[in-house]
């Protein structure tokens, strides 16, 4: 199966349709590195270039940058053409000391420490933050990010979660109901935490990290099968692992945000094997992979080159024989039941 760029899937029951490829813009917030004016406007260049039309970014994204960043290379385009996501839960503010705050984990990034704020005058102030660093006065959807474990301990997640279903909520409702945004969405970073929040909430589509990946696919049957039976679209976020399905195994391969651990490496050199076996990019069998469950309805690569950009476009055009798949899971790579491009 090959993916055209420009092919739209619906989310959920919406009227919003997306890409099934689109542009991941935490990179550009500085994630593993920095990354100067002149290469992130020509990163957005290569996108727009290739036929990209769906961005997605968040406040969190180099506490600001990647949205200061993408909103000026898109304001200048016609708003029609292209689709746009962003989150809610952060409000960024000045520090209250300036000159020793450190914007760590992001390499760079701007210097705004972040607050957490889940409740309806939290979002509502989140939103009007974003539309400004963005220089856009809409976006397409809104996100509720990272409530989950990797950000918080099981106390604040409580907390977080109550004001959320309180009164935060009607916030994105509302602004549904009013036609300013026409999907609301939901992030997660951890197996188990999906489940927990659509117990508790109703969305639209839901942002899935690393849990669902060619080299994981342990919420199968669990948040994925979820999604599919309740009509929640879902989109990948994190198609490479946070790296190492592009890098490979070996010395500073990056898994889950983190150095990759052995047992992760170990299973990236089977996948390596056969991939070699059958002459297979293992980046393209990486996004291929996930655009085939049923529920999936885009893949956001991140990108910090234009090299990288039109890289990962091309591999959504490479042909990957079926016995590549049946490989994988003859070797007990991949889950039996999993979906395969046909």
């Amino acid at each position: 199966m090959t993916v055209s760029i420009s092919t739209r899937r619906r989310v959920g029951r919406t009227s919003l349709e997306l890409p099934a490829f689109g542009f991941g813009a935490a990179h550009l917030g500085e994630l593993y590195g920095k990354v100067d004016e002149a290469q992130s406007r020509e990163t957005l260049e290569a996108a727009w270039d290739a036929g990209v039309r769906f961005y997605d970014t968040a406040p969190w994204y180099g506490r600001g940058l990647s949205e200061h960043r993408l909103g000026g290379f898109l304001r200048q385009l016609p708003r029609d053409q292209f689709i746009v996501n962003t989150k809610v839960g952060r409000i960024l503010r000045r520090p209250d000391d300036p000159a020793n705050f450190s914007t760590a984990p992001w390499a760079g990034g701007l210097p705004f420490e972040v607050v957490f704020d889940y409740s309806y005058d939290g979002i509502m102030h989140a939103y009007e933050q974003v539309l400004q660093r963005l220089a856009l006065n809409t976006v397409d959807s809104l996100v509720i990010h990272d409530l989950d474990s990797m950000f918080h301990d099981a106390e604040a997640s409580a907390v977080f979660m109550k004001q959320l279903t309180g009164t935060g909520m009607k916030a994105l409702e509302e602004l549904k109901r009013s036609g300013d945004i026409k999907a609301v969405g939901v992030g997660n970073n951890v197996p188990g935490n999906l489940d927990e929040m659509l117990q508790e909430i109703d969305v639209d589509f839901a942002i899935v990290a690393v849990p669902y990946t060619l080299l994981d696919q342990s919420v199968l049957d669990t948040s994925m099968k979820r999604c599919l039976d309740k009509g929640i679209g879902v989109i990948i976020g994190a198609p490479f692992a946070s790296g190492i399905l592009v890098t490979g195994s070996g010395k500073g391969a990056m898994y889950a945000y983190d150095k990759a651990p052995p047992e992760v490496q170990a299973k990236v050199r089977g996948i390596e094997e056969v991939c070699a076996a059958h002459a297979v990019s293992m980046p393209a069998a990486a996004l291929q992979f996930v655009l085939a469950h049923p529920a999936v309805v885009s893949v956001i690569p991140g990108a910090a080159k234009p090299s990288e950009v039109q890289a990962n476009v091309a591999a959504l055009a490479n042909r990957i024989p079926a016995a590549f798949w049946a490989d994988l899971k003859a070797r007990g790579l991949m889950h039996p039941e999993a979906p395969v491009p046909a």
